[in-house]
Parts: structure tokens; sequence; C-alpha cells
């Protein structure tokens, strides 16, 4: 699933293709708004909330979606051909460019006043104007047993982390994926870190954690099982955890994040 820093550069090219300009077309292909026609408004914005979208027009109205596992927002010069018509989703064009939503897993069309009905429940989100280290913190420590990989992927605790920064942030900090949140020490320094995590990707694609933007050796641990830890030489664990199967994969290194 894409995480915060893949959704705010979406966010960021909806912008650039859409932000202004009147619409020519809008295409809701979801049966629950298969009527809706957006044509003549104006886009004003697009946002980014964690791991959802909100693309705010004329009149008081905000489409919201969210990519989930597949999906995905093409923008091309207005009229060209993107992708087969049984995937898309959701179209908004207007003279100059057209944004073709891809096997999105959500497709909303609200009042712009009703948003917080669908992303309220979001934690901060680490990208956001609305960051607050503390508040995650406070979230986070509301449940002391559970574990802190899956407190990480709660997005009501702390919005955009997925599973590839969980195992960074958690192999930078050293800290095994099942310890209990109660038993972290400096939870703070875990949360800041996994904001950095995320502020340093956000501008381009591929996530680099290591600082060396080679395919190979761009993560610590991530998309590396089996393979020797690049600190200790320990392989890299890969397990399950949580119930959701987007959410199950954890990596780890057994050497540099001990039981």
């Amino acid at each position: 699933m894409p995480e915060g820093d893949a959704v705010y550069r979406t966010a960021a090219r909806l912008r650039g293709a859409l932000d202004g300009r009147t619409l020519t077309r809008s295409d809701f292909r979801v049966p629950q708004h298969a009527t809706a026609d957006l044509t003549g408004r104006a886009v004003l914005t697009t946002l980014s909330r964690g791991k959802h979208l909100l693309t705010r027009v004329e009149g008081g109205l905000t489409v919201h979606t969210h990519l989930r596992m597949d999906g995905s927002w093409l923008v091309t010069p207005a009229g060209r051909r993107t992708a087969p018509g049984d995937r898309v989703r959701l179209i908004l064009a207007n003279a100059e460019w057209q944004a073709v939503g891809v096997r999105l897993g959500m497709v909303d069309l609200v009042r712009t006043g009703d948003e917080a009905r669908l992303v309220g429940h979001l934690g901060p989100d680490l990208l956001g104007a609305d960051w607050d280290p503390d508040e995650a913190v406070r979230r986070l420590r509301a449940a002391p047993g559970r574990t802190i990989g899956e407190a990480l992927l709660d997005q009501r605790n702390l919005a955009g982390i997925g599973t590839i920064f969980r195992a960074e942030t958690l192999f930078l900090r050293g800290v095994w994926p099942w310890k209990k949140v109660g038993e972290i020490e400096d939870l703070d320094g875990l949360v800041a870190l996994a904001q950095r995590l995320l502020d340093a990707n956000k501008a381009h694609a591929g996530t680099v954690t290591t600082g060396d933007r080679r395919p190979a050796n761009a993560t610590w641990v991530y998309g590396r099982a089996g393979r020797p830890c690049r600190r200790c030489g320990t392989r890299i664990s890969r397990g399950e955890m949580g119930m959701r199967p987007q959410e199950r994969l954890i990596l780890w290194c057994a050497g540099c994040q001990p039981r």
C-alpha cells in the first residue's frame, strides 16, 4: 500500500494539473456517484491526509479518494488514453490536463464541511500541517499493552506510516516489533524518527532510509528478508503481525532488534 510520502507526492501532482482550472469533464465510475457531475466547477486544491486524498472543488464539495493496495492517479495531457476502461474509477479533466484514478480503493463525494466524517478519525499527519508529535505519542501511550508494530500502523495514532517505514523506523531504533508500547523508553524519539524518514522521502519516488539511493542499497531491512543485515550480518527475518493482509508483513534483524 502506498505510504504517506507517496500520497503526498500524488497530491502535489494533482495540484499541479487541476488547481485553479475549471473541470471540462468529471466521470465517476462507481455506483454511488455515477450520476455526479462536477463539470464547470473549478478545482480549489488537493490535500493529502495520511493515506487519503481530498480534492476540493467550487461549491463546497470534496472528492475523497484512497489508493488502498493497487490504486494510482495518472496525470497526462487532456484526452490521452492511459488505462483500460474497466480499471478506471474516476476522471477529472480540464482543457489542459486529465487526472485518471485507476483501481482506487475508495471514491467519495461529500460536502467539504463533512470531510471529518471520512478522515476525522485519523491521528496527526506525519507530513501535514497538523503534525503534533506530542499528540501522536499520547495516542500511542493510550494502549500500553499493544505491540509497537501494530500501534504504528494504526492510522488513528499517527497518519501516513505503513509497512516500509514501520520496519525501517523500528530497525533504526533497535526495537523488536512485538515489544509493548509501554515498555519503550524513548517513544518520543521513535515517533520523531518516523516523521523524519517520511519527510526525507516526500520529494522523490522510491524509499531511501540508508542514505544510498541505489535501489539495492536503499533500505536497511525492508525487501531484504533472508539477506545479511548491513550492520551485524544476521539474516533479516520476515514474519506477520496484525489482522489485515496489507499490514501483516514485518521485517526485522534479530541481532540489532533483540527480543
